[in-house]
Parts: C-alpha cells; structure tokens; sequence
C-alpha cells in the first residue's frame, strides 16, 4: 500500500494543530510541509516554527520539502524543529551533492524534488545518497493546480532507474482518486495530497480511497 502525506498547504492555518490531528486519525502516513519563499517560487507559506510547534502535535512522519533559495543556510533549523526528512528542489541548489551531504550529516533522511520540466539525468549520479526523489506534477508555488499527465512516463522512468534501491518515489500535485491510480501504477510510493484531503468533508474516506487507488481486488 501506498504511504499519504497529507499536505498542509490546502490546511485551514487558523486551527493546523486541529487540522494535522484530523489527518492523523484519517489514517495519513507523513504530514508534508510545502516551505516556500516568494523567491524560487512565487508564494510564501511556513518557517521552522511551524514545524516547532506541530511537533509535539503529531506522531506522524515530518517531510519537509524546502521550495526556497539557498536551503542549505536553513537545513539545521529545519533539524532543529523535528523534520525526519527534508527534501531540497535540485533546481535550487548550485552544489546539489553537497546540500544532500549536509542533510545527511544531521542523521536525518535527505531527499531532491524535481520539476516537471527538470529531467531526471540530473539525480543520476546522486540516487545511492538518497532516501526520497519527489516528482512534481505540477509546477511549485500554489494548491489546486491541475496533474500534468506528462510526468507519469517521467515516474516510470525513476522507478527503472532505482532497481532494488530502498528509495522512495514520491509525486507531488494534483493528487486525486484518480491521478493517484495513474501514479502508484507508473511506481510511485508515496503521494503528497492536500485538497484532496483536507478539501474532503470526510478525511478517513478521503485517505482510504487515495491509499487504495490502483490496488488490485483479491
């Protein structure tokens, strides 16, 4: 079964702790935090301290994806405030091996997104330092966009590359019942949803059906 990671950024932010525990108990798997800058891309959502003050909220698994320019000056903050994975856009970092290094240095699990228009010869020679490779789906900036059905052979691709690798393959963007069956049957093994969890009137149904997509009837 696939892993959820239910995406703060389409959460209510007047109440978020209310918010991560109905994900919690909806059965999501990571609670995925979209940090961004207004400089690598055009909006800006959260810092450390809403990691910080979520931590003692929550059990679930942090993955932090950091949409910002220069990550590598924010990585040990970011440690500091409880993610178990962070996630730096290849597109953002000048010496991408190196950020990786870092991240891994601080004992936590290290990850690269790419976007849609970022081919994936750019973490071909990092695939052995990684724990994650996150394929946008959409372009990063904002919620509610529309899947770009160009990614799934990209995700295929990936999955060919990674071979018996212990690596998760994960897909970012427009994440619904049924781009989820696309993805999970293309190889992916975890899937970033926001508007399709926390725009649902019921959570748990929400989850079970994103976790479900694609699964074959016994």
């Amino acid at each position: 079964m696939v892993k959820i990671a239910a995406s703060l950024l389409a959460a209510d932010f007047s109440k978020l702790a209310d918010e991560v525990r109905r994900a919690e108990e909806a059965g999501a798997d990571w609670l995925h935090f979209d940090v961004m800058d207004g400089h690598f891309v055009p909006n800006i959502t959260m810092g450390p301290q809403v990691v910080r003050d979520l931590r003692n909220k929550s059990g679930l698994f942090f993955d932090v994806h950091l949409m910002i320019e220069n990550p590598e000056n924010y990585l040990e903050k970011f440690y500091e405030a409880g993610a178990d994975l962070l996630t730096v856009s290849a597109e953002a970092c000048v010496h991408l091996h190196k950020v990786i290094q870092m991240i891994r240095s601080l004992g936590i699990k290290a990850g690269v997104a790419l976007n849609p228009a970022t081919p994936l010869s750019a973490i071909k020679y990092l695939l052995d330092d990684l724990d994650l490779v996150l394929l946008m789906s959409v372009n990063p900036g904002f919620g509610g966009q529309k899947f770009i059905p160009a990614v799934i052979p990209k995700i295929r691709e990936l999955k060919s590359m990674v071979k018996d690798r212990k690596l998760e393959i994960q897909v970012d963007g427009g994440i619904n019942d049924q781009t989820a069956r696309q993805v999970r049957e293309a190889g992916a093994t975890v899937l970033v949803a926001g508007t399709a969890i926390f725009g649902s009137d019921d959570l748990v149904t929400a989850v079970k059906m994103l976790k479900t997509a694609g699964e074959k009837s016994p």
